[in-house]
């Protein structure tokens, strides 16, 4: 039964990719969360001089890690820490709910380590915070107040105690 549901994603992820009409059609009857009391948060001194961190919901974890759980149709609210140091061929994605193709190719297309690091060394961001956050991404359901009111808080202590200064989200 697990490889039937699997193929259906499969199938839902190309038809969503290739036919826009049908994504546009099931975003108009999808409930989404709206998160309208958020303050902006201007940059206090120049990007070049800023610790930059980098969170994701592209289903990315270490290999050594346990992977997301797709077999609950409503995600995963976990997350993953990643060092920002790691290689990039040490990570991999679990995420059935998009085409990640191109990632599975260059991981920089939703994990840009290799991009920032260079970033740093040329002088143009002030480093790189020593841990990557890793969210599924496909969160549904009652996970849904469990990564509101327990990970997101969670993670955010977390960024705050590395030192990050601005977060570059890679949403998938």
């Amino acid at each position: 039964m697990a490889n039937l549901s699997e193929l259906k994603n499969t199938i839902l992820v190309q038809l969503f990719k290739h036919a826009s009409w049908l994504s546009a059609r099931w975003a108009r009857h999808h409930r989404f969360i709206e998160a309208e009391d958020i303050p902006w948060a201007p940059m206090k001194k120049p990007i070049r001089e800023t610790v930059i961190a980098v969170v994701t919901t592209a289903g990315v974890h270490l290999k050594t890690q346990p992977p997301f759980d797709m077999d609950d149709p409503d995600g995963d609210p976990s997350f993953r820490v990643i060092p920002s140091d790691v290689q990039t061929d040490r990570v991999t994605i679990t995420h059935k709910y998009y085409d990640h193709t191109a990632a599975d190719r260059d991981i920089n297309v939703v994990l840009p380590l290799d991009r920032l690091r260079e970033l740093a060394v040329e002088g143009r961001i002030g480093g790189i915070a020593p841990s990557v956050y890793s969210f599924m991404g496909h969160i549904d359901g009652p996970h849904l107040k469990t990564l509101m009111e327990e990970m997101a808080p969670e993670v955010a202590g977390r960024l705050r105690a590395d030192g990050a200064e601005a977060v570059f989200l890679t949403p998938a």
